[in-house]
C-alpha cells in the first residue's frame, strides 16, 4: 500500500493508531443542488480512522485494528448509503454527503468505543471519496460522553 500522510489532530493521550482501509459503495444526494450527484453513483471511499488514548486494554490494545475496519466496511461496503438507516432524505444533516458519511463514521466507531472499559477517542476521521477530493472529520469536545 502507498504511505498516506494525514493531517494530524492534536491531543495530548499517551497513544494514537490509524487504521486505513477502503469500501465500495454508492449514493446519491437527495438536493437540487446536487446536480449530477442527485443520480445514483459509486465510489470506492478511502478512509483513515485516528484513534487515541491512554489506557491499553486487556489484550494490550488501544484497540483492536479489525474491530474499527469491521464497523465500517462489514456495514457500508457494497451498499447503496441511502439505504442505511444511519441516512435521510428528509434532512441535510443525513444526506450520504462526503462530510456526512465521515461523521456517520465518527458516531458508529465513537459509540463502540464508548463501551470499551479503556475508553478511548475517535479523534479524526479522513475520508476519501475521489483521487482529488477529501473530507477531514474532528469531533469537538462536547460530543464526547
Amino acid at each position: 500500500m502507498m504511505q498516506q500522510i494525514y493531517p494530524a489532530p492534536a491531543h495530548d493521550f499517551r497513544y494514537e493508531l490509524n487504521k486505513d482501509f477502503q469500501f465500495a459503495a454508492a449514493h446519491y444526494v437527495p438536493h437540487d443542488e446536487a446536480g449530477a450527484c442527485r443520480n445514483l453513483h459509486g465510489h470506492t471511499y478511502f478512509a483513515n480512522i485516528t484513534v487515541a488514548g491512554d489506557e491499553l486494554n486487556d489484550s494490550g490494545f488501544l484497540v483492536n485494528f479489525q474491530l474499527i475496519k469491521s464497523l465500517i466496511h462489514n456495514r457500508f461496503d457494497h451498499t447503496i448509503l441511502n439505504n442505511d438507516a444511519l441516512f435521510s432524505e428528509d434532512t441535510s444533516e443525513r444526506f450520504p454527503t462526503t462530510e456526512v458519511v465521515a461523521r456517520i463514521i465518527w458516531e458508529v466507531v465513537q459509540k463502540e468505543l464508548d463501551d470499551t472499559p479503556n475508553k478511548p477517542k475517535c479523534l479524526q476521521v479522513y475520508l476519501r471519496e475521489t483521487p482529488t477530493s477529501y473530507v477531514v472529520y474532528r469531533p469537538k469536545k462536547g460530543d464526547f460522553l
